[in-house]
């Protein structure tokens, strides 16, 4: 859970996810195309990929990819980001963690 933590905190926007997963890829696009650039783990090329996997579970994200923190602050998977994006509220919280400037 440390691991997991100290890395969300590094970075504005942090993306968890593994190399296989297609919805991770379209939150990362996503995300470039507002015009963050994310700090971006994929589990499976990571050392400690499995504990990091088995940290994110226990914080609710299920599947444990992609995982999502803006802030440092959990937000969640692909539909919590979708949903945040429909509403507006996702650019606003990345402007908020200085992801992005506009």
């Amino acid at each position: 859970m440390d691991r997991v933590k100290d890395l969300a905190s590094k970075k504005a926007a942090v993306i968890f996810t593994k190399s296989s997963c297609y919805m991770c890829h379209s939150i990362t696009q996503l995300f470039y195309e507002l015009g963050a650039s994310p700090a971006v783990h994929e589990l499976d090329n990571e050392p400690y990929g499995r504990e990091m996997e088995r940290a994110l579970r226990s914080l609710g994200c299920n599947p444990s990819v992609p995982a999502v923190f803006i802030g440092g602050k959990f937000v969640g998977s692909s539909k919590d980001v979708i949903s945040l994006h429909v509403d507006g509220s996702l650019k606003q919280m990345l402007m908020a963690a200085r992801a992005i400037w506009f």
